[in-house]
C-alpha cells in the first residue's frame, strides 16, 4: 500500500510524485518507460508569457522544473522587455535530451519514490473512494490517493491527413482502457486535438536567410536556487523566417488533405497554438506568419519549426517546408502530426484538483483539458501536495487569483471548464502586475516552507534575499541630491530634467527611464541586479501595486465565504434558469466562485447570499 500513486512520467507527474514523496508521503509512478521520464514531445523549450511565471512559481513552491530548466538551458531570453512588468517573462531553449536525462536521474534519486515500468488499465473504485490502481498484466497496486497525470495518452489518435492510428505521442503505446474506466465510475470525458510540427535537419538550413535570434544578455534564471547560468556567448541562437506566398498556396490548395478539415479530427484544437492550415483559414487578412527555428538538444542535428504544426501529407509537408525561406533545400527529421485524445471536463474538479465525485482520485495537466509543459507541472505540483495534505488531516493549499498564475489557471479551469486545450495567457490574470516573473518567491516561498516543500537552505536564502530588498530600498530613499549634485551633469546628459531642489535617489527612480543603473556611479552601493529591478519595479509601479492590492482583498473577502457542498440550488428562490444549472453543475465552494461562473449573473449571487442569511438565521447560527 502505497501513500500516492501517480499514474504518468510527464511535466505534471513528475512535479506530482516529487512533490507528494518529499513531503513524506511514501509514492509510486508509473510509466511506460523510465526514458519517458520528462521527455519533450513537443517544442524544446520552457517559459514565455504567463507560463515562466508558472515555472517561477513552481521554484518557489520547492518544485522541480525551474532548477532542471536552468541546468539544462541553451539560450535564457526575457521577453516583453519594452512592455510593462506585468507581462515580462523568461523563455529557457533547452536541450531536450539533457532536460529528460536529468528529470529521471532526479525521480530515480528520490527518496520516498518508486518507480514501476507499465501502463494503468483500471482505477480501483470502492463506494466512491479511490483505492489504487490495475496495471495492463492485472496486477493491482493500492494507495490512498491516485493521480492521474496522463498527458495525451488516453485513447489517442495520430493524424496524418487521412492516416488515423492508435499511438500516443511520438509513436508510443496509447489505451482506451483507463478511459473506459473512468466512464465507468460517471467520469465525464471529451475529445481534444493538438499537434505538432517537422523537426528539420539543421545541417541542411541556410540560416542566412533567416533574422538571428540571440537570448538575453543578462544573469535571469527560472530558479532562486541557480547560482551560475550558461555564459551569453556560449548560448544557442535561434533563428526567424516567415511563410511565404508559396507557402499559402501549396496549404491552401491541398486544405482538404490535411486532417483537420478532412472531418477526422473529432476533438477541438488549440485556440492559440493553431496548426499552420486553421491560421491560414483564420487569419485570412495575414500576408506572413512568424516562424521560428529553434535547436532541440546540443547533442542533436535537429531544428524544431515553431509555429508550423500540421497534419498535412508528408510529400505536402515537404513542399510547404522548402517554402520557407533559408528552408529550400530542407531534409525533414521528423515529420509532423496531430494527437487526438481523452480529457477530463474539468468543472468536475474541485479547487485542489481532486474529483468531486471520487474521493481520493486527483488529475493534473493535458488531461485536465490544458496545453503546455508549465501548465502541466503547475497542477501536477499542487496535485501533490494536496493528495499529501489530505492524507495528513491538513488543510489543503488552494493559491488565489491574486497569489499565483497557477490559482488563476485552476479556478479558471474548474470554475469555468474549457472546451479547447486552455493555455495560460497574461490576459487570463487581472492582478498581473501582482503575478510577475520577480516576485514569485515572496508570494509564494512561505507557503512551500510551512507545507515542507522548501529547505530550511532555500527558506534561509529567502529571507536574505528580502534583507537585501530592504536595505536597498531604505539605502535609496535616505541618499538624497541637490541641485548641486553632479548627478544633474548624468541626467542632463541623458536628456532628463535636472534637479532644482533635494531628492532622494527613491524619488528619481520614480521618474520614468531612470532606473538604479542610471544613478550606480553616484551611489556608495554595491547593487545587485536582481534585486535592483525589483525594487524599481515597486518604486515605480507603487500605485497601481497598492490599488491592486485593495482589488484584490475585495474579492477575496467573497473567497472567504464559504457555500455548503450540501446546499440544495432548487430550493434557492429567483435564481435565472441558466444559474441554477450552472450552480448545481459546478457546485462552487464559495460566492467567489460563484460570482465567477459564466451565465450566473449579479442578482443570482444576491438571492443566494439571501439564501445563505435565511438558513443561519433558521438553524440560530
Amino acid at each position: 500500500m502505497y501513500d500516492i500513486l501517480v499514474i504518468g512520467a510527464g511535466h505534471a507527474g513528475i512535479e506530482a510524485a516529487l512533490a507528494s514523496s518529499r513531503m513524506n508521503m511514501n509514492t509510486c509512478m508509473v510509466t511506460q518507460s523510465i526514458e519517458n521520464i520528462g521527455k519533450m514531445p513537443c517544442n524544446p523549450s520552457v517559459g514565455g508569457p504567463a507560463k515562466g511565471n508558472v515555472v517561477r512559481e513552481i521554484d518557489a513552491l520547492g518544485g522541480q522544473m525551474g532548477i532542471t530548466a536552468d541546468a539544462t538551458a541553451m539560450q535564457f531570453k526575457m521577453l516583453n522587455t519594452t512592455k510593462g512588468p506585468g507581462v515580462q517573462s523568461l523563455r529557457i531553449q533547452s536541450d531536450k535530451v539533457l532536460y529528460s536525462e536529468m528529470m529521471q536521474e532526479v525521480c530515480l534519486n528520490q527518496p520516498n519514490l518508486k518507480i514501476i515500468e507499465s501502463m494503468v488499465s483500471e482505477i480501483i473504485v470502492e463506494d466512491n473512494v479511490a483505492k489504487g490502481v490495475i496495471l495492463n498484466d492485472f496486477t493491482k497496486v493500492y494507495a490512498k490517493c491516485v493521480i492521474l497525470t496522463t498527458g495525451t495518452y488516453m485513447a489517442s489518435l495520430i493524424m496524418v491527413s487521412d492516416q488515423i492510428s492508435k499511438y500516443g505521442p511520438d509513436g508510443e503505446k496509447t489505451t482506451s482502457d483507463l478511459s473506459k474506466s473512468l466512464v465507468a465510475n460517471n467520469i465525464e470525458l471529451f475529445r481534444l486535438k493538438t499537434g505538432t510540427p517537422a523537426r528539420v535537419k539543421a545541417a541542411s538550413i541556410d540560416f542566412s536567410k533567416t533574422e538571428v535570434q540571440p537570448g538575453t544578455n543578462e544573469k535571469i534564471y527560472f530558479s532562486e536556487m541557480t547560482d551560475e547560468v550558461l555564459a551569453f556567448d556560449k548560448q544557442a541562437l535561434c533563428y526567424l523566417t516567415y511563410t511565404t506566398a508559396n507557402t499559402h498556396k501549396i496549404i491552401l490548395d491541398n486544405l482538404k488533405k490535411s486532417s483537420m478539415y478532412s472531418g477526422a479530427v473529432k476533438g477541438v484544437g488549440p485556440r492559440y497554438c493553431p496548426s499552420i492550415e486553421d491560421k491560414l483559414v483564420r487569419f485570412k487578412d495575414k500576408e506572413r506568419h512568424q516562424i521560428f527555428l529553434e535547436p532541440e538538444s546540443n547533442t542533436l542535428d535537429t531544428i524544431y519549426v515553431q509555429g508550423f504544426s500540421t497534419s498535412m501529407p508528408f510529400d505536402i509537408q515537404e513542399q510547404m517546408i522548402q517554402s520557407l525561406p533559408g528552408l529550400e533545400n530542407a531534409v525533414i527529421d521528423r515529420y509532423a502530426y496531430a494527437i487526438e485524445y481523452d480529457a477530463i471536463n474539468p468543472v468536475q474538479l474541485k479547487s485542489t484538483l481532486e474529483l468531486k465525485n471520487i474521493h481520493n482520485l486527483f488529475s493534473a495537466g493535458q488531461i485536465n483539458g490544458t496545453s503546455g509543459y508549465e501548465e502541466a507541472a503547475g497542477q501536477g505540483l499542487m496535485a501533490g501536495i494536496n493528495a499529501a495534505l489530505k492524507i495528513q488531516n491538513k488543510e489543503p493549499l488552494i493559491l488565489k487569483r491574486n497569489e499565483a498564475y497557477i490559482g488563476v489557471m485552476i479556478d479558471d479551469l474548474v470554475t469555468k471548464g474549457t472546451l479547447e486545450p486552455y493555455r495560460l495567457l497574461t490576459s487570463r490574470a487581472e492582478f498581473r502586475l501582482l503575478l510577475r516573473h520577480d516576485n514569485a518567491d515572496q508570494r509564494l516561498t512561505q507557503f512551500g516552507y510551512d507545507i515542507g516543500l522548501v529547505s530550511e537552505q532555500r527558506f534561509e536564502r529567502y529571507n536574505n534575499k528580502l534583507n537585501e530588498l530592504s536595505k536597498l530600498k531604505n539605502y535609496l530613499i535616505e541618499t538624497r541630491f541637490t541641485s548641486k549634485s553632479d548627478i544633474n551633469e548624468t541626467l542632463d546628459s541623458k536628456g532628463f530634467a535636472k534637479i532644482t531642489d533635494g531628492q532622494s535617489a527613491y524619488e528619481l527612480i520614480k521618474r520614468p527611464h531612470i532606473t538604479c543603473f542610471d544613478l550606480i556611479a553616484h551611489l556608495d552601493y554595491d547593487i545587485d541586479y536582481a534585486i535592483a529591478k525589483q525594487v524599481e519595479i515597486e518604486c515605480k509601479y507603487v500605485g497601481y501595486i497598492d490599488k491592486a492590492n485593495k482589488e484584490a482583498s475585495r474579492i477575496n473577502k467573497m473567497d472567504n465565504l464559504k457555500i455548503s457542498s450540501e446546499i440544495d440550488y432548487t430550493q434557492v428562490e429567483h435564481l435565472s434558469l441558466e444559474g441554477r444549472q450552472k450552480l448545481i453543475k459546478i457546485n462552487p465552494a464559495t460566492i467567489g466562485q460563484a460570482g465567477r461562473i459564466s451565465g450566473v449573473s449579479p442578482s443570482d449571487i444576491t438571492m443566494l447570499l439571501m439564501h445563505i442569511e435565511n438558513k443561519k438565521r433558521q438553524k440560530g447560527e
